[in-house]
């Protein structure tokens, strides 16, 4: 395999992403499946990292679950090689002022062998959009015609842009032209559901590999908690032929330290995570080290309702008094870029500028702090040089890189705030469950964006969202984010950069750096890829060995 070129540099970074070539791919040569073959079965090593706390198309909002529906599950587009391609739609029409999108699909089944309708992919949607399913991504919909008059009571189901003309055509109807949404629906919220499949069991169906019916190249055959994950070559998948693995074998191997290990026994074929100490050096020594870069936000999340973080000075001040270069170069040693905005480098607004350059740096110093203004801000909050300030905890999910990240910001506030912050860990699903009930006071965040728009990551802070695990609220923020859904061009942008701008100002949240995605691959592993939202997909993967 010839190594990939690293990326070195934020310039390069930059003009990666702004294309959204998240998309990693290697050669795509075909090569003779085992199952197909009678040789020995071609089988993926993989490790997932965490045990995803669901992987259900309605219910995650995680990118390790992302990892397993973009693989068992296929929408109406995929993004191949960072590109937009027909999946179950076999062709697409768009009414010529961009509101309605008729999806016409393609001959295909499930894994039970049952054909795949339109009715599918309308029960799917409608499920997210059901209140009650309480799914975190249900505000995407909302692009649709009557998606949130429905979602908010204002409006009956029939009354929503989504609907199955026939088995095979799928119509949708949008508030406003929306450039992207072919793009937004290649995501899990989007996936086709077997409504009788679901409602037998709608706890348990998809772990259960008996009930885990799913349309993509692969399917779930086997489920062990916190241990792994079994997917094999789904026979029924309407592309089979072309997808080249018989078996994945997703490990839930969460310490970078073991991962690493295991890969460098040849355990393992493909890992995300490394020691951080480790990545210069494997950076600099292994030709299947590979830094990808990612349109994502590392980030704390502080819970405005208990104190003393529902004041906003307090807020600011522990935001500004820590210094990002420092975590980037001392701790991560990735690659990673020092936040100064919510949203990423990389997102574009309607007149081609860099959101992130645009926006500014909100008095955000990337390197040092901003130690006086955040002194400053802290005495006024009533906590002169940190006298009085009660003992908080700063919880995160036990991972050697969070603890290590969190343990830097513990010795910065010490040092630049003369205040002390309490660690401590969970395991992720109990984490992330803690986190949206805002039992916290400060908790660690990150999220991968969900389609490269300024505005994705952005709406996770409005009000009602399931991902706003600060539970902050702001009506003007609200407002803003909603009337950007129906503008255009530089009156859209300019509602964007107002948006964030009162996130900066309200600071609910403390963007700390931009990541970089470090992926680490044996050469034998041939086309493996990574989407603009860093989801692996293994349809067009081939071992050669």
């Amino acid at each position: 395999m010839t190594k990939r070129p690293i990326i070195f540099s934020l310039v390069m970074l930059l003009m990666v992403a702004a294309v959204f070539s998240g998309c990693a791919s290697k050669d795509l040569s075909p090569q003779a499946s085992g199952e197909n073959s009678g040789q020995k079965p071609t089988v993926l090593e993989f490790n997932l990292g965490a045990d995803p706390r669901t992987i259900d198309p309605s219910l995650n909002d995680a990118i390790d679950g992302s990892h397993i529906i973009n693989n068992i599950f296929e929408a109406l587009m995929r993004e191949i090689n960072g590109k937009l391609e027909n999946a179950m739609a076999e062709k697409v029409d768009i009414s010529e002022d961009g509101l309605v999108y008729t999806f016409y699909l393609r001959e295909a089944k499930w894994s039970d062998g049952q054909p795949v309708k339109a009715q599918d992919f309308e029960y799917g949607w409608k499920r997210v959009l059901n209140p009650n399913t309480a799914a975190p991504y249900a505000p995407h919909m909302f692009y649709i015609k009557n998606a949130q008059a429905y979602y908010d009571g204002n409006a009956a189901i029939d009354e929503v842009g989504i609907k199955a003309l026939d088995e095979k055509t799928f119509q949708v109807t949008l508030e406003t032209p929306t450039p992207y949404f072919l793009s937004l629906i290649t995501r899990g919220a989007f996936m086709p559901l077997r409504q009788d499949i679901i409602e037998q069991s709608p706890e348990g169906w998809i772990k259960n590999p008996a009930t885990a019916i799913s349309n993509g190249p692969f399917m779930l055959v086997e489920y062990i908690m916190g241990d792994k994950l079994v997917l094999k070559k789904n026979p029924n998948y309407w592309n089979a032929e072309k997808v080249q693995l018989d078996q994945i074998n997703c490990h839930m191997i969460i310490e970078p330290s073991t991962a690493l290990t295991a890969y460098e026994a040849g355990d393992l074929d493909i890992i995300n995570i490394m020691p951080t100490q480790e990545i210069p050096r494997l950076m600099k020594d292994d030709p299947t080290f590979n830094l990808l870069p990612q349109l994502g936000t590392y980030y704390l999340n502080f819970n405005v309702n208990q104190s003393p973080t529902n004041d906003v000075k307090v807020r600011k001040a522990l935001a500004l008094a820590i210094d990002r270069k420092a975590i980037t170069e001392q701790v991560k040693k990735g690659g990673e870029i020092p936040a100064t905005g919510f949203n990423p480098v990389g997102l574009k607004d309607s007149q081609g500028n860099d959101f992130n350059q645009k926006a500014g740096t909100y008095d955000i110093n990337v390197t040092g702090g901003n130690v006086e203004e955040a002194k400053k801000l802290l005495a006024k909050a009533g906590y002169p040089d940190g006298n009085g300030f009660p003992e908080i905890t700063l919880l995160y999910n036990t991972s050697e890189s969070h603890k290590a990240v969190c343990e830097a910001i513990q010795e910065m506030w010490k040092k630049n705030l003369g205040i002390n912050v309490a660690l401590a860990n969970q395991e992720w699903a109990v984490f992330q469950e803690t986190r949206k009930q805002g039992n916290y006071n400060i908790a660690r965040g990150g999220y991968i964006g969900d389609y490269p728009d300024p505005v994705g990551l952005l709406e996770l802070l409005v009000t009602n969202s399931a991902n706003n695990d600060p539970h902050w609220s702001n009506a003007e923020y609200d407002n803003l984010i909603n009337q950007s859904r129906f503008a255009k061009g530089a009156a859209r942008d300019e509602l964007i950069y107002k948006a964030q701008e009162i996130l900066m100002q309200e600071m609910p949240i403390a963007p700390l750096y931009y990541y970089t995605d470090p992926v680490m691959a044996k050469d034998f592993v041939k086309g493996w890829q990574k989407n603009s939202m860093s989801y692996w997909y293994f349809g067009g993967t081939s071992i050669a060995k």
